[in-house]
């Protein structure tokens, strides 16, 4: 088919594709890669993995079911986008040098137009005109937790797409510029979250999802059965302020989080679990922002005595007992359960 800008389109397997590890798709692909291969049903899923490069899951998931298929044809077509190769090839999420590939999907306001941004802009441009009937964007993540499915919207067919991964499913409007946000202007849309890389069971699990969605005819047109879904949405994201001492389990930091706190990942907590030990005079160890930038701390939770507790049932992601990712990201982004209306 041919190369523009920064995007490779084949329409068929490139020869070692089902074999290669992440590190070694370099010699395999030139670079990001949008590859069309025929099925039975014409509207074509969409997957698209590798967008961080350290998270192979994806890969190795489509690997696992096109190796299935080699000698049959896909019961849906399917076209599969493989993201950033020269961060694979490092086995970082992204160079140094690179924008996120899971960032560059729409324009903020006055944002610069890069390359990358004119990549993303074409796939989608290209998906429409293939009137594209389902899009899934395969991650891993770090710390203790459980598979999970992402949406933009709350729509039925996105919820029944989700809920074939799993049922617990995350509401999210922020950050901007995900991919699956820029499909569910498409399609129903979803980000699997599939546990940490090398994981064989989130392998599987990516795997069995993106058959099962390959052998979809339609969606249903009912709305998803309540026992078949536990809906969150992300509403504040926790940070621990620069000059506050941190610390897992050492009682003379300002903040001592307790030993085992990445257990709590998608749990629900009630208000009043304890979560740390705050050294006296340490007025404000946490900070908590929502979606629109507004200080929630107080909120959120309370210094009690010297101990770190909730004050609303919430359920913290991404827990991690790794303080320099602490530092470097987040303490953890905290969901509310969702109630849909019937």
């Amino acid at each position: 088919m041919g190369t523009v800008s920064m995007l490779t389109e084949l329409d068929y397997l490139p020869d070692g594709l089902l074999q290669v590890e992440a590190t070694g798709l370099h010699t395999v692909l030139p670079g990001p890669t949008l590859i069309h291969l025929p099925g039975r049903r014409e509207a074509p899923l969409f997957v698209s993995i590798l967008l961080h490069g350290n998270e192979d899951t994806g890969l190795k998931a489509l690997q696992m079911v096109l190796k299935k298929y080699q000698n049959q044809l896909l019961p849906r077509a399917l076209s599969l986008y493989i993201g950033n190769v020269t961060a694979a090839r490092a086995g970082v999420r992204r160079l140094e040098n690179q924008l996120d590939y899971n960032r560059v999907w729409s324009l903020e306001n006055g944002a610069v137009v890069t390359e990358e941004h004119r990549m993303m802009r074409q796939i989608i441009s290209i998906m429409a005109h293939r009137k594209v009937f389902a899009s899934i964007d395969i991650h891993n993540n770090t710390g203790l937790n459980p598979h999970y499915a992402c949406v933009n919207r709350l729509d039925d067919a996105f919820l029944h797409l989700a809920t074939m991964f799993s049922r617990i499913v995350v509401y999210f409007t922020h950050p901007k510029g995900v991919q699956s946000e820029a499909f569910a202007r498409l399609c129903p849309a979803v980000t699997v979250e599939c546990g940490k890389p090398g994981g064989i069971g989130g392998i599987e699990h990516a795997a069995c999802f993106v058959e099962g969605a390959l052998h979809l005819s339609a969606f249903p047109a009912h709305p998803v059965a309540s026992q078949d879904l536990e809906l969150f949405q992300s509403v504040a994201v926790v940070t621990v302020p620069q000059e506050i001492s941190l610390s897992v389990g050492d009682p003379a930091t300002d903040l001592c989080l307790i030993e085992n706190i990445d257990y709590y990942n998608f749990r629900l907590l009630d208000p009043g679990t304890h979560l740390a030990v705050v050294a006296p005079g340490c007025a404000k160890p946490l900070q908590v922002r929502n979606g629109l930038g507004c200080d929630m701390s107080a909120h959120y939770f309370e210094n009690r005595d010297g101990n770190l507790l909730t004050r609303q049932l919430v359920m913290p992601a991404m827990l991690t007992r790794d303080t320099r990712i602490i530092r470097q990201d987040c303490l953890c982004y905290l969901m509310e359960r969702l109630d849909r209306k019937p």
